[in-house]
């Protein structure tokens, strides 16, 4: 499989802008821009992986991509809380 830089550069970019959505939405922050990254990519295999098994799909282009990222990644985010806690987060009153 061949990936041109281009991709590359969209897939990172969907990662990130999709991390920072998720961490806003979940934590109220992001993670910093490696963590928003990672949060994002992992998000964007688990939202590509799930969401068709539950008959949702939401189209082609950059905008849906983002939405499916996010959505992995809030998905991602809710199942570490779940399992470990709010361990490393702060608490908020």
């Amino acid at each position: 499989m061949h990936m041109s830089n281009e991709s590359l550069l969209i897939i990172v970019l969907v990662g990130i802008v999709a991390g920072w959505l998720a961490g806003k939405i979940v934590r109220g922050t992001g993670f910093g821009i490696i963590g928003d990254l990672l949060v994002g990519i992992v998000g964007a295999f688990i939202g590509d992986w799930f969401l068709p098994r539950l008959g949702i799909n939401l189209g082609a282009g950059v905008v849906s991509a983002i939405v499916n990222a996010t959505l992995g990644a809030i998905l991602l985010l809710l199942v570490v809380r779940l399992l470990g806690g709010a361990g490393g987060w702060r608490r908020r009153w």
